[in-house]
């Protein structure tokens, strides 16, 4: 391919993962290009997010989700020897902090909170510091006082937004994993825009995906969030409702 492309593979910056989902997984010989074999390796960051060979394991973020903690609380304590006024450290984390903790949340979705917690540390010292608060001060005031919501939460709204995005035919490529609910007889709930909850035999395996976990989050909004005719629309009216339920 990369000779019809006029394109030049370099074999010694080039990696092999093989993804088995497999509890004993097999041994696999390695890729052989122009003579040279690839190196194998058990895990690899692509785009910015650490993955490993075993997607099932609930350990197979975890080199990413170390990694973004180490580099969030490293820029936070540059902040803090910095001489700048609380605005620009709020700006400070919102551009080196926060963009990190939302990119590509989603993944993490249905992950146990032993994980999330993790990066839920990283939220609540930038918070403590903004606010300039006491080590052990309540953080559920202190998040709400800056209009900020969890890590859990933060995630679930990334994937409701996949969601609403993939049912207005704004990500036609995930589109496919969705199905409307539309029941055998006549029910009140047929127009709902309710999707079809599919059962999963081990949450290991299927708990995870965004077809499991993306219909189980639509279903639980009001009617009111689940119509809005446009993605603003149903941004504004998700996260005064995320807001109402979590803080009040």
């Amino acid at each position: 391919w990369c000779g019809a492309n006029n394109l030049f593979l370099n074999v010694d910056k080039t990696k092999e993962m093989v993804v088995d989902f497999r509890r004993a997984q097999s041994n696999q010989s390695p890729l052989i290009i122009d003579g040279s074999s690839v190196e194998i390796v058990k895990s690899t960051k692509f785009l910015g997010v650490h993955l490993a060979d075993n997607l099932t394991c609930n350990l197979s973020f975890k080199n990413h989700i170390n990694q973004v903690t180490k580099t969030a609380f490293c820029h936070l304590r540059i902040f803090l020897r910095q001489e700048t006024s609380i605005s620009d450290v709020e700006k400070l984390v919102h551009a080196f902090m926060t963009s990190r903790l939302d990119y590509c949340n989603a993944l993490l979705g249905g992950f146990p909170a032993s994980l999330i917690n993790k990066l839920q540390l990283v939220q609540n010292a930038a918070a403590k510091v903004l606010t300039r608060s006491r080590k052990y001060d309540h953080i559920t005031p202190i998040l709400s006082s800056l209009y900020w919501f969890p890590l859990k939460i933060r995630i679930d709204y990334k994937l409701l937004l996949l969601t609403y995005k993939a049912l207005n035919s704004l990500s036609p490529c995930i589109s496919s994993l969705l199905t409307h609910y539309n029941p055998s007889r006549s029910l009140r709930s047929q127009n709902s825009g309710l999707l079809v909850h599919t059962r999963i035999a081990k949450s290991t395996k299927g708990g995870r995906t965004f077809s499991h976990l993306a219909p189980k989050l639509w279903n639980s909004l009001p009617d009111s969030v689940r119509g809005s005719d446009t993605l603003s629309q149903f941004k504004c009216r998700l996260k005064t409702y995320v807001f109402n339920v979590f803080y009040t």
